[in-house]
């Protein structure tokens, strides 16, 4: 188990500590790829986590133990490995490590965000079972009608939730759609999504879910709907140009890009 400084804001907070022995950043991510080598080429199964300095400075706290102590940096990050984003070392470069961290970390994050809405939705008046249950196999049900209904292809999904105390949530996954039926996705990222749609379902909160499809010729097109209690509303065709034209920070209109159709969303099929 090895920690990871994710970035260099986070490097700067840890160097201070007497006890870290490096003095920047691009040095202590060579050290520490030339260790994860050497792990794996004697037979180690590594996994690599999060060295979070908030995390670790509330870790310290509640443990009373020495921050400075290279020893309660081993167990933090044993502890963390069990509990916080990790991936698994397969030697790969530095930069791509540090990309699939931080998606982990960010993945989990908002899965437990969403999961937190969730908790307080209460029992389902339908069937007497947590609502967030009933959420969770409506929003599963929504995702696989939506792959349905835009047919083969490679689908970017990316889904979004309004939140009242931070900011949107946000869950991405991609789906290979075969003529013949099959589908290819990653379940963990399947998971996010349909746990931000339930929560989503169970809050009110407004929320939107955009499919990027690419067809096997190398056309793009993006559809969208509007995710609402009631279940998806398909977008017009002005709402998706609008949506993707649109900076989300400004307000002002963005050129539309090349080569990429915006289409209406589609109706889904009743649910199963």
């Amino acid at each position: 188990m090895v920690g990871l400084l994710l970035d260099e804001a986070d490097f700067t907070r840890t160097a201070d500590r007497r006890s870290f022995p490096f003095d920047d950043y691009e040095g202590y991510l060579h050290h520490l790829d030339g260790l994860l080598r050497s792990l794996h080429a004697q037979g180690a199964h590594v996994v690599v986590t999060l060295f979070d300095p908030d995390a670790y400075d509330h870790y310290c706290d509640s443990t009373r133990r020495p921050p400075a102590s290279p020893d309660t940096r081993t167990c933090y990050v044993a502890e963390v490995a069990v509990t916080g984003p990790a991936v698994r070392y397969t030697r790969q470069p530095m930069p791509l490590l540090r990309s699939h961290l931080a998606r982990e970390a960010d993945r989990r994050a908002t899965r437990e965000r969403a999961s937190d809405v969730l908790t307080d939705a209460g029992p389902c008046a339908d069937c007497g079972r947590d609502r967030a249950h009933c959420a969770f196999d409506r929003a599963s049900d929504t995702l696989l009608r939506i792959v349905e209904a835009v047919g083969p292809g490679g689908h970017h999904i990316v889904c979004s939730l309004s939140t009242p105390d931070g900011p949107p949530l946000l869950a991405a996954v991609q789906i290979d759609a075969k003529p013949d039926g099959a589908v290819r996705l990653a379940e963990a990222d399947a998971l996010v999504v349909c746990t931000v749609m339930a929560a989503g379902e169970v809050s009110a909160y407004p929320g939107g879910l955009v499919v990027r499809t690419t067809d096997p010729d190398g056309t793009e097109t993006v559809r969208g709907w509007s995710l609402r209690e009631g279940g998806p509303r398909p977008l017009t065709e002005a709402e998706v140009f609008s949506a993707y034209c649109t900076d989300p920070e400004t307000g002002e209109p963005v050129p539309p890009e090349h080569g990429v159709r915006y289409r209406a969303g589609l109706r889904l099929r009743s649910p199963g």
